[in-house]
């Protein structure tokens, strides 16, 4: 199908959820397409384990179908709110999950992965700091994973935590403080001295 017969090639998230709510089955479909990667990336960096992270995307997918009916329009973007939920779920997951990933749940390597010693480098970094971030308050932790894991910009993530963006440049200052007294005694153990020069 080529655009010009698309008739939601363009259109904006909104429009796709409305279009939804009122029965569209196709516009679920190309607003699923278009959000769940960057949900499930979201996901996925937060968690540091697909499997988990799947489960969330699959939850925030369903809560945004469950909302699509009442949504309000122009009070939100589709995006944003979406962004939230992902947070907010991933947050609580860690916070329950707080004992670290076992070897059972580590995800399967893709094809033409980097060595086993790399990625069990890797695993042990991102198991860290999920360790690590689950230690934070839950809104440092959440400024802190929406700016340096998501990379968005203070404006957007004040608007995901409903704070000003004063308030999430706090957060995030204070987080990454705090992360880096948490992580400190294990640079050596997760080989960050090899990859920093002295």
């Amino acid at each position: 199908m080529n655009a010009s017969s698309d008739p939601f090639a363009g259109a904006p998230d909104e429009a796709l959820l409305v279009a939804y709510a009122n029965g569209d089955g196709q516009a679920a479909r190309h607003l699923t397409v278009r959000l769940l990667p960057r949900v499930l990336a979201q996901a996925t960096r937060m968690l540091g384990n697909r499997t988990e992270a799947e489960d969330i995307a699959q939850d925030a997918m369903i809560r945004l179908w469950k909302i699509a009916p009442d949504w309000r329009q122009g009070e939100a973007q589709v995006g944003t709110w979406l962004y939230r939920v992902v947070a907010n779920l991933c947050t609580d997951r860690l916070r329950k999950r707080r004992g670290g990933v076992s070897l059972d749940q580590m995800a399967d390597p893709p094809d033409g992965a980097p060595s086993v010693a790399a990625q069990m480098q890797t695993q042990a970094r991102m198991t860290a700091l999920s360790d690590a971030l689950a230690q934070l308050p839950a809104r440092q932790a959440q400024a802190v994973s929406l700016r340096h894991l998501e990379g968005l910009a203070n404006p957007e993530i004040a608007q995901i935590m409903d704070i000003s963006v004063r308030s999430v440049e706090s957060l995030t200052a204070r987080g990454k403080r705090a992360l880096a007294d948490l992580m400190a005694g294990r640079k050596a153990e997760l080989g960050y001295d090899d990859d920093e020069p002295e």
